[in-house]
């Protein structure tokens, strides 16, 4: 892990936990083990102020490119749970492989339990979304 731990701004940890409450009884059982490993991590992340967000971190809003090895190559954008497009890769935080990438950084190698099994996904490009909302309004 580049950062030593996962790196998330304030207010979006803050979104994040209250996501985590609400999604704490979810059915899905992949989901749930996704969830709860985020949890985890979370105990151990570095929480930082919007100014000192690193550029190459995933967050919401954020446009990565993800590989698992030469299977297969991947851009998304982790978004809101109320944004996913999976028609436009907009894909929510809450799903498995959104939990798995955020807070992780450029170059960072995730090993994440997603639906298909057990993955080791590589982060190619991390690309920053001009004109973020504030997320002074989420919480």
């Amino acid at each position: 892990m580049k950062h030593g731990s996962l790196v998330l701004e304030k207010k979006e940890y803050v979104y994040i936990k209250s996501l985590l409450n609400v999604s704490e009884h979810t059915e899905e059982g992949k989901v749930q083990t996704s969830l709860d490993k985020f949890a985890e991590e979370l105990k151990l992340a570095k929480i930082l102020d919007e100014e000192e967000m690193l550029d190459d971190v995933i967050r919401l809003n954020t446009v990565v490119t993800i590989a698992s090895g030469d299977v297969w190559e991947k851009t998304i954008q982790i978004v809101k749970p109320t944004e996913k497009d999976l028609k436009n890769n907009k894909v929510s935080i809450l799903t498995p492989i959104g939990i798995a990438l955020f807070g992780y950084a450029l170059n960072d190698v995730v090993h994440w339990d997603l639906p298909g099994g057990k993955k080791e996904v590589k982060i190619l490009k991390v690309t920053q979304k001009e004109g973020k909302e504030s997320f002074s309004t989420l919480i």
